[in-house]
């Protein structure tokens, strides 16, 4: 009987063992994870590359970590940024949403998937970038899992930052405590500490620091864009993969810092609060609550982005990366208020004044239906898909690199009443189908496997394409062909909203002129 108690023992502790990984020492000090169900990936969750961003830190450019003594456990996710409590709605189930808990401000912990065998392997590394509009968002939703990207032979990282009044607040106070360098971009100042740690520490677990791809959807793809656009993180990566977002408009995406300081100021009138430091002392459940109108925008503030993101990428003065971007084929989101004809067309006066009569050709609205889905059209269209073919359009004139542009049209199995809905590609680039309850057919699980290989290629080389694989053309302004995606179909075709762009380009063109 104790020979079988000791045998049963030694087999838990050899189990146990097996679970575990190999002891990586980071700048912080040592970490152990934990390994996938079948042994091949090695998991790290919830490592820390900055000090919590909490107290006097708060509205700060993210710290230097604090060491730590002994090897700390980074096998669970850490905390999610500071948002509401996720609730599902329409399209977004559980699959797509952050875990109820933990949910505070100490949030900057990082996650890595690995295959490595040795530091000296020198994988390509995947930095991923979560969406949620600025407002929420992290990295613990079920679809962002990393461990079949790793099985593709890359390093897959993914990262946190602030969100809502934590993550984008500016204030002339800020402003002048941060010596006149940044005000309301912590954002994207986490998103860059992150990408210092990884350069320093992702060559013990197999990374290639000079080979990193940043790869982000929606909001996500916004902080790909302006990161490609800042000068603080020249040199960080060398790739840049854009799903469904982009900040070129005039009209849109992004405040100038003396808009962004009023938007400050308005706030902290709103809630009868004189100073930052009276801020800081207001607990974060509360604040966020007091804070649920709050604009949370990307800044033109000098220093992390010094200029406009279209003036920049036309001066050809972004970082010099290869970009792989797109869209979904039902993008947008619909119109709560859905008006007559005759106030659809005199909104369309109003807006767009000479260009009007243009707009109502290419987004028609003769009766209630043709109303709502040219609300969505635009809706689409000027938030995703027009940023992507505009990236790609200056890249390919003004850029040096080839730029590769997709098209996802594919709706998930019980999926017909959403579509190829905004963040519905997500599983299938990612090749995360099991995170998502549907009944996928083998021709999903093709078409996953296809655009995670199509993204792991381009990751690798800076070029999509493989043997196995439809040819992938790179994107030109004389033929505007794109990659469709689709089950049973991948091909070069032109994109079929072209005349949509070309009215956007041209009343985009004209608002910079009135600039």
């Amino acid at each position: 009987m104790k020979r079988l108690s000791f045998a049963f023992i030694l087999i838990l502790l050899m189990n146990a063992a097996s679970a575990q990984t190999d002891t990586i020492k980071t700048d912080g000090g040592y970490i152990s994870g934990i390994k996938s169900n079948d042994g091949i990936v090695h998991i790290y969750k919830g490592i820390p590359f900055a000090a919590p961003p909490v107290g006097e830190l708060r509205w700060k450019a993210p710290q230097p970590l604090i060491p730590w003594q002994g090897v700390r456990k980074c096998d669970a996710f850490a905390a999610s940024p500071m948002q509401n409590k996720p609730v599902p709605f329409m399209m977004y189930t559980q699959p797509y949403l952050i875990p109820p808990s933990p949910i505070n401000e100490d949030c900057l912990y990082l996650n890595i998937w690995t295959t490595e065998k040795s530091s000296k392997e020198k994988k390509p590394v995947m930095v991923w970038i979560y969406g949620g509009g600025f407002v929420s968002g992290g990295t613990a939703c079920a679809i962002y899992d990393g461990e079949n990207m790793a099985k593709k032979g890359v390093v897959f990282v993914s990262i946190p930052y602030r969100v809502g009044v934590f993550g984008f607040l500016a204030h002339p106070e800020l402003s002048k405590e941060s010596n006149g360098k940044s005000s309301g971009n912590y954002a994207f100042l986490d998103q860059l500490a992150a990408l210092h740690w990884i350069q320093k520490n992702i060559a013990a677990f197999g990374g290639d620091a000079d080979n990193v791809t940043i790869i982000g959807q929606s909001a996500g793809a916004f902080s790909v864009n302006a990161l490609v656009a800042s000068p603080l993180a020249k040199g960080l990566f060398k790739k840049a993969i854009a799903e469904s977002g982009g900040m070129f408009s005039v009209d849109g995406n992004a405040l100038n810092i003396e808009a962004a300081e009023k938007n400050g100021e308005d706030f902290f009138k709103k809630i009868n609060v004189t100073s930052v430091d009276a801020l800081r002392k207001i607990p974060a459940d509360s604040l966020q609550k007091l804070a649920v109108s709050f604009r949370s925008a990307p800044v033109i503030d000098g220093y992390v982005l010094p200029k406009d993101v279209y003036d920049i990428f036309n001066n050809d003065e972004q970082n010099d990366v290869a970009i792989l971007t797109g869209w979904n084929a039902d993008d947008g989101f619909p119109s709560n208020n859905v008006p007559d004809s005759v106030k659809y067309a005199q909104q369309a006066r109003d807006k767009y004044g000479p260009f009007s009569n243009e707009y109502l050709q290419v987004f028609p609205g003769k009766n209630h239906d043709e109303i709502s889905q040219s609300l969505f059209a635009l809706n689409r269209d000027n938030i995703f898909a027009w940023q992507a073919y505009t990236w790609a359009k200056l890249e390919a004139t003004k850029g040096h690199h080839n730029a590769y542009v997709y098209l996802f049209k594919h709706t998930a199995p019980g999926e017909e009443q959403y579509g190829a809905f905004h963040s519905s590609e997500i599983p299938f680039a990612l090749n995360n189908l099991h995170t998502w309850n549907l009944n996928w057919t083998d021709d999903d699980k093709q078409l996953a496997d296809i655009m995670s290989t199509y993204w792991t290629n381009f990751a690798k080389t800076g070029d999509p394409n493989s043997a196995s694989l439809a040819e992938w053309e790179p994107f030109n302004t004389f033929e505007n062909k794109i990659m469709i995606l689709d089950i049973n179909k991948q091909s070069m075709q032109p994109i079929p909203v072209m005349d949509q762009f070309n009215f956007m380009d041209k009343y985009q063109d004209y608002l910079r002129n009135k600039k």
